[in-house]
């Protein structure tokens, strides 16, 4: 070799180290100002906006996108975020299904300088104002949470390897950030969800009667105790004119936030409608109808009404398909209170039957939800009717607070360390009246 090409080779070679080290110097340049920019936030959109940005700069290109995906089994392309930036007028670009795939067969870099003759994709039906993609995987110990896609490099030609490099880079520097992020969001969004819920419960419980009514020769109680934060049942006391008292307990499909509006909704329609007519059956039956045009057609509820005289000790009642309720009198043999007809809102007109009993002194009335006695220990066996009606005839003679007690500790003693999965509400009524006692003086 002359002289004249080893200092030509020489400054070939030079110049390919300059090329090398510039390049070198950009990449380091782009890093430190992504990892400035978006080091300090906390805003997801904001992150990938920043990411997407620095990234079209970097590598020339017209679009940018970054899809996150939901790594579920259940659903392992499911597309939870997409943010699109883009420095043209074309439209924008949404990474098809066969792209996401590959990236979650592969979890690597992916170019693509001609979408339409790419072996790796036969048969699929590229945009057509997608000229070339460029393809990297965010990934967090080894578990991909999203891709970042750029396409269309600028001037007319295809990504190259050393754009396939610096993406790479810049997604391995950036991933982390981005589910940070994301995760950051997510605690927020629960901590405002579970304030919310608790703000729920506290409302909740204050449309619970706050103390049980009082009525001469009557001794009343009731609880309610909800699987979760917030529940479906509940009971209430309704105080008539002439010493009568309404005593409701309703229990609404589903549990948590939907059951609990529902569960309110269904409280203030009672109350309207007990105030206007003393029948429970026309009770019943109007807030039937109001319930199945204000609610959904797959949401109901059953509901024991009825109404105590204490005038005269008789209870009329409705029952709208709710568990049938236990009374006992001195004399004879439980009874089951069963008069009424289907569940609320499940048709919009029903003629709903009344039942009318005797209640006189020494009877108890205990009406309750069906998590009482659906409640089951570690062998799958539920508490029953048969345990709840010997609790109710050793306990009989205690006041009404107390048999609520021994009922609750009891069905807590047989479920044992069972998590309650359903809300749990009793309402309990004795007549403590003396036999020998007439009827209440209404003069």
């Amino acid at each position: 070799m002359s002289p004249n090409e080893n200092a030509g080779f020489r400054l070939r070679s030079l110049e390919q180290e300059n090329r090398q080290l510039r390049r070198a110097i950009e990449e380091l340049t782009v890093i430190n100002d992504l990892a400035r920019a978006i080091g300090a936030s906390l805003n997801s959109q904001d992150v990938m906006s920043t990411i997407i940005s620095r990234s079209l700069r970097a590598v020339g290109a017209e679009q940018g996108v970054i899809t996150l995906v939901d790594e579920k089994a259940s659903q392992p392309m499911k597309t939870l975020v997409r943010t699109m930036v883009s420095s043209s007028e074309h439209p924008t670009y949404h990474l098809d299904q066969c792209i996401l795939g590959w990236m979650h067969l592969y979890k690597k870099p992916l170019l693509v300088n001609d979408p339409p003759n790419d072996d790796r994709f036969q048969g699929v039906r590229w945009e057509e104002s997608i000229r070339s993609l460029l393809c990297v995987p965010l990934l967090v110990k080894s578990e991909l949470k999203g891709i970042l896609t750029v396409c269309n490099k600028k001037g007319g030609g295809g990504f190259t390897e050393e754009d396939q490099r610096l993406l790479a880079i810049i997604a391995a520097q950036s991933a982390q950030v981005v589910e940070n992020a994301r995760l950051y969001e997510e605690e927020q969004d629960l901590i405002r969800m579970k304030e919310e819920v608790r703000v729920a419960s506290e409302i909740q419980m204050r449309l619970l009667p706050k103390s049980s009514p009082r009525i001469a020769g009557y001794d009343i109680a009731g609880t309610s105790i909800p699987a979760e934060v917030v529940g479906g049942d509940y009971f209430d006391f309704i105080p008539i004119e002439d010493e009568r008292l309404a005593i409701c307990l309703g229990d609404v499909s589903g549990k948590g936030l939907p059951a609990a509006l529902l569960m309110a909704n269904l409280q203030a329609t009672i109350r309207g409608q007990a105030l206007s007519t003393m029948s429970p059956g026309e009770c019943t039956g109007r807030s039937n109808t109001l319930l199945f045009q204000s609610t959904d057609t797959e949401k109901f509820a059953t509901l024991f009404y009825g109404v105590l005289d204490a005038r005269d000790g008789r209870l009329r009642y409705c029952n709208a398909g709710h568990e049938k309720p236990f009374l006992f009198s001195e004399e004879e043999a439980a009874v089951r209170l069963e008069a009424g007809g289907l569940v609320l809102s499940f048709v919009e007109q029903f003629p709903y039957e009344e039942g009318t009993v005797s209640f006189g002194p020494g009877s108890v009335l205990v009406v309750f939800s069906d998590g009482i006695t659906d409640a089951a220990n570690r062998d799958g066996e539920p508490y029953g009717e048969d345990r709840l009606a010997g609790v109710i005839r050793r306990n009989r003679g205690q006041p009404a607070a107390v048999l609520v007690e021994r009922i609750v500790a009891d069905v807590l003693e047989h479920a044992g360390d069972c998590p309650q999965t359903d809300d749990m509400t009793l309402v309990v009524i004795r007549n403590c009246k003396s036999p020998d006692a007439g009827p209440t003086d209404r003069s």
